[in-house]
């Protein structure tokens, strides 16, 4: 576990400093920096299914109100995710199918990016990928009750295996609902298994319980559904986009990532009762996404980075296909031994879990030389991996590689600006700017702005109706607008009314002066247009008179 996750934590930390941050960043750094009754307040409009990430990002940012200290606890919780990936491989086969799988977690791009972000979408991963890890513990806790003593045993520990898989999954569905779907994910693993009845009860016991616990989020969210209107229906390119961010993003990568994972599917069903390392890591992997997909068609719900927890099942399927064609290669030489089944490992035969069980061996059996080098060549596999994506790597430390970069529109604001001029956001959420970074837009008067945010329970304020905004515009001889290009160019129409009249006067009544893009946005001068000029004619002169 301690390699993978020291690797994450180093590519997680390199370049962490991009010196901006973008809107969804933005959005946690000024919620963090608000009193709990100002974000308990603002749940109540929107973003609820961000509230405990909120109320985690406060304690943090009381600390240091920075960009890289906004994103430290992704940091932190990517190179847990790659330990307890590596762990998960351990306990499910052995200890070399665990490095190989949480080397390339920590060395797959999409993971890497968001370790590097300030959103909830990391932790999301390290909180899923730990219940599996308890899933896999309390499954097996179970099944060594052999009599009517043991049975009771299960039923005291149901506090500990079982109690500790649901309150990490209820934590990691409140840091985002749709980690639910790893419900999904881990009955199908359960039914893979041919888990037996004892299994069954307890996990519907804590699922049930997990699902009841999320009610009130659930109601709250689906009232706040017009914050997804944007998203559309996932296509096969989205399906495809997915596979390849998991298994690889360079294309050699990919495919041979790809054959691993299909060989890995050979060992999909074990014996009965028993989870494989193949039948936990392809639901994880492929059952979130997929269902999340298919629901889109009918409401479009999809995101990746929604299902990123479903990136640790995919280094698992590959490490573990890994290792079938290494007990392969390893029958074929003379006089080699057979393959090893799904759980075991190699030296004394014990399973891989045994070694942290009560009554399993007290240490884990003794590496052989060929042991130690088939391990090194995976290691190598690895680093050949990295070798191909690190171009990957370096380009999304990049600010540019984000959606936009408020930190380089301050900067243009902050030059062009002078106290007192008038400003405009085109839509109100590019007002996140000037939350964000306050001191590059001080002195200049927000127009459309009757209410700032935290005083307002809102992520961008409360701006003036459209009657008075249009009054307000009216008074104006030239101001400064921040916008987003895509709107500028008619590319898409604001629903909302004052929107609309913001667009509309801006290109009835203004043309436009200075401009400057930068970062996703544009910031545009407008001035008021001069009226045609009144041609004065003279008047002929009077007859004289007679």
């Amino acid at each position: 576990m301690g390699v993978p996750a020291l690797v994450m934590l180093v590519i997680g930390l390199w370049g962490l400093d991009r010196g901006g941050i973008w809107r969804d960043e933005a959005v946690t750094f000024q919620v963090g920096r608000r009193t709990v009754p100002q974000i308990w307040r603002l749940l109540h409009g929107v973003d609820a299914v961000h509230g405990l990430y909120y109320l985690l990002m406060h304690a943090v940012l009381a600390v240091h109100p920075g960009e890289v200290v906004l994103r430290l606890p992704s940091v932190a919780a990517a190179a847990v995710t790659a330990g307890l990936v590596a762990a998960l491989g351990t306990r499910l086969v052995r200890p070399r199918v665990g490095l190989w799988a949480g080397l390339l977690y920590a060395v797959t791009p999409m993971a890497g990016h968001y370790a590097q972000e300030g959103r909830s979408y990391a932790l999301v991963a390290a909180g899923a990928t730990g219940a599996t890890v308890l899933l896999v513990r309390a499954v097996r806790h179970t099944r060594q009750a052999r009599g009517p003593r043991d049975a009771r045993e299960v039923r005291g520990a149901r506090g500990g295996s079982w109690c500790a898989y649901g309150v990490v999954l209820a934590l990691t569905c409140w840091l985002h609902e749709f980690a639910v779907l790893l419900l999904l994910a881990h009955a199908v693993s359960l039914l893979l298994a041919r888990a037996g009845t004892r299994v069954w009860r307890q996990w519907g016991r804590v699922s049930g319980a997990v699902v009841l616990s999320l009610l009130p989020m659930i109601v709250l969210s689906r009232a706040q559904a017009a914050q997804v209107a944007w998203l559309r229906r996932p296509t096969a390119d989205t399906a495809d986009g997915v596979s390849r961010a998991f298994l690889g993003s360079v294309p050699g990568v990919y495919w041979v990532c790809l054959g691993f994972a299909l060989v890995a599917l050979a060992g999909l069903v074990g014996r009965r009762g028993e989870l494989t390392c193949a039948g936990v890591a392809l639901p994880l992997t492929v059952v979130p996404p997929g269902v999340l997909m298919l629901v889109s068609q009918v409401s479009p719900l999809y995101v990746d980075r929604y299902v990123l927890y479903a990136l640790s099942g995919a280094p698992l399927l590959v490490a573990c296909g890994a290792e079938r064609v290494a007990g392969a290669l390893r029958r074929l030489r003379p006089g080699g031994a057979g393959t090893p089944g799904p759980l075991r490992s190699g030296g004394d035969g014990a399973p891989a879990f045994l070694w942290s069980v009560p009554g399993g061996p007290s240490r884990p059996p003794r590496l052989g030389g060929r042991f130690r080098l088939v391990t090194w060549a995976g290691v190598l596999g690895v680093v050949l991996v990295l070798h191909q994506q690190f171009a990957l790597l370096r380009a999304d430390r990049d600010p540019g590689r984000r959606p936009d970069d408020l930190a380089a529109v301050s900067r243009i604001a902050a030059r062009r600006l002078a106290p007192g001029d008038p400003m405009l956001f085109l839509p109100a959420q590019t007002r996140n700017v000037a939350i964000a970074y306050p001191r590059a837009f001080r002195g200049a008067r927000d127009v459309a702005l009757v209410e700032g945010a935290a005083a307002s329970g809102t992520l961008y304020g409360r701006e003036a109706g459209p009657g008075e905004l249009r009054r307000r515009l009216a008074r104006l001889d030239r101001v400064w607008v921040v916008a987003d290009p895509r709107l500028l160019a008619g590319r898409w129409t604001p629903s909302q009314p004052a929107e609309r009249i913001k667009l509309a006067v801006l290109e009835g009544e203004f043309t436009r002066r200075e401009e400057a893009a930068r970062g996703g946005l544009t910031v545009r001068l407008y001035v008021r247009r001069l009226s045609a000029p009144t041609v004065l004619r003279t008047p002929p002169p009077r007859p004289a008179r007679w």
